[in-house]
């Protein structure tokens, strides 16, 4: 191990890149669908011993000597994302006539500006880089700080933080309850970088002894949490959801003379009987845009709707909502959830609050529609909501709306959840095809719900369509490209919510504890040598 770790530390140039490349490239396999968290550490144990010989030259200026470490960081988070983020370009294929030409930009661009996060972690880490195991604590906050800059810096892609790969399976999802994402983040990286100690005799002591504490308290917390909450028997005398998942493809959608089509599927399966000794749904929820068109301008539609729902019944529908033009402007546009009753009123409605770059509005739009760029479906995109709005239902029940990749963002989640029964996210992965994104989707999403605290229901075109409880297990379903319905209990309202602010001030003191364990190692106050 010591001579792998001292060939990898002497290496240089092309070699040191791409070595970096493929570690983080290796990392991939810990993300959905495979979930094998151990690859991580093979990763973070390579970066280590890379940084550890990212030294710049004596004659250059100090920030200058931080560009080996800078760059060894930018090929492994390269790597990182290329490999979990290749499949957003499926999206641009959908309509390849018009936008293939942006392809390179999605699947090399966008690994490459991610990248950048991990270029300043890994140099801020090697500036506070020490011969002994603090070197690693100085990497975790790294890691954790950038991550938590990458929720919201430029509207903020959180997509695929490293503490996700710590969380394959319920049993290690618990821990971010009390602890929140970032936290988790400090940590993993922490555990993860450790076999790297073993390789330099530096400190590997304490340091691998403090990383299994820690490893064996995460899944130790994880059973201990769900042998105390087990999962909730069927509630059959409580409310019934319907999640109904069409399996619509993208291009049909897209499709303006298939519109009926799609409306009469979705009715369809909404109609549908239930199971044999099942009892009809109360609710129904259909997937992100489901309603090909402007129901408000559609009287036919809702008169539809209403023809199809029982009596009590309520719909939950991914549509458009138009505001007409006001004062000789534009009309707005909002990416919505409408509850509409049994009489085909439209009861309450929820607008997605952040939408998605380039793809539901256009950053600098004025100076790109110079240049002839117009990647939205309506005319001036999207608008965003400037807060979220519950869904009050009829009964008692009460959602908490996530649009799409709103469940990606931890900090979407704002006081209002306490009011809560569930979250509700519909969605429309069928633009990423078959690929690991619809996997990942619903894998932060169902962190999300155990983050939380609060139940989550989940309605997906194409898939992953759930109901996960507040400890992250699915409680029913439907696959991947399943097409159908599931009709399940709606789960009970959630006795402890769990508290963001709370979640941030503990990775906060956390986050300073490994600061000073990183500068005291670095001075050599604490154990310099096993």
């Amino acid at each position: 191990m010591e001579r792998l770790a001292g060939g990898i530390m002497m290496m240089s140039g092309w070699r040191r890149a791409l070595l970096a490349f493929c570690a983080g490239l290796f990392g991939v396999l810990a993300l959905q669908p495979i979930g094998f968290f151990a690859a991580m550490f093979v990763s973070f144990s390579l970066l280590v011993w890379l940084l550890d010989g990212a030294t710049g030259q004596a004659h250059h200026g100090y920030l200058r000597r931080q560009f080996p470490a800078f760059r060894v960081g930018w090929w492994f988070g390269f790597g990182y994302f290329l490999g979990g983020l290749w499949w957003l370009g499926n999206a641009l294929l959908v309509e390849a006539e018009q936008f293939a030409w942006a392809l390179p930009l999605a699947v090399l661009g966008l690994p490459a500006a991610l990248g950048l996060f991990y270029g300043f972690a890994t140099m801020l880490a090697r500036m506070l880089w020490s011969d002994s195991w603090g070197r690693i604590a100085a990497l975790a906050i790294a890691f954790a700080v950038m991550e938590w800059l990458r929720s919201f810096v430029f509207t903020g892609f959180p997509w695929n933080a490293i503490g996700q790969t710590a969380m394959p399976v319920p049993l290690m999802m618990q821990s971010v309850a009390p602890l929140g994402i970032y936290s988790i983040t400090l940590l993993s990286v922490f555990v993860y970088a450790a076999p790297a100690l073993i390789g330099t005799r530096r400190g590997a002591g304490i340091g691998l002894v403090l990383a299994s504490v820690m490893l064996a308290a995460h899944v130790g917390y994880g059973a201990f949490i769900l042998y105390q909450v087990p999962q909730a028997k069927a509630d059959q005398t409580g409310k019934i959801v319907r999640l109904v998942q069409p399996v619509i493809a993208q291009t049909m959608k897209m499709d303006d003379a298939a519109a009926r089509t799609i409306f009469e599927e979705h009715l369809s399966l909404t109609a549908a009987p239930p199971k044999p000794g099942d009892r009809r749904p109360d609710m129904i929820v259909w997937p992100e845009t489901s309603v090909p068109f402007l129901l408000t301008d559609n009287p036919e539609g809702l008169a539809r709707i209403a023809d199809v729902l029982q009596d009590g019944q309520i719909l939950l529908a991914g549509a458009v909502r138009a505001e007409p033009a006001q004062g000789g402007g534009e009309a707005r546009y909002y990416n919505s959830i409408y509850a509409i009753d049994d009489q085909g009123q439209i009861i309450a409605a929820a607008d997605k609050v952040h939408l998605v770059p380039f793809g539901e509005y256009m950053p600098f739009a004025s100076l790109l529609a110079s240049w002839g760029v117009d990647p939205v479906a309506m005319p001036g995109g999207f608008s965003a909501a400037l807060e979220h709005t519950l869904l009050p239902l009829p009964g008692g029940a009460t959602f908490y709306p996530l649009i799409c990749y709103e469940a990606i963002f931890p900090y979407e989640i704002d006081p209002q959840i306490t009011q809560a029964t569930a979250l509700l996210n519909v969605t429309n992965d069928a633009w990423y095809g078959d690929s690991p994104g619809p996997y990942q989707h619903f894998h932060q999403a169902q962190i999300r719900a155990v983050e939380t605290g609060v139940p989550l229901i989940r309605a997906a075109n194409s898939g992953i369509s759930v109901v996960v409880d507040a400890q992250g297990r699915v409680s029913a379903g439907l696959d991947f490209n399943v097409k159908g319905f599931i009709d399940t209990p709606l789960p009970e309202k959630p006795k402890q919510i769990q508290s963001i602010a709370t979640q941030n001030a503990i990775f906060a003191v956390m986050a300073a504890f490994m600061l000073v364990v990183a500068l005291f190692t670095r001075r050599g106050f604490i154990f310099m040598k096993n």
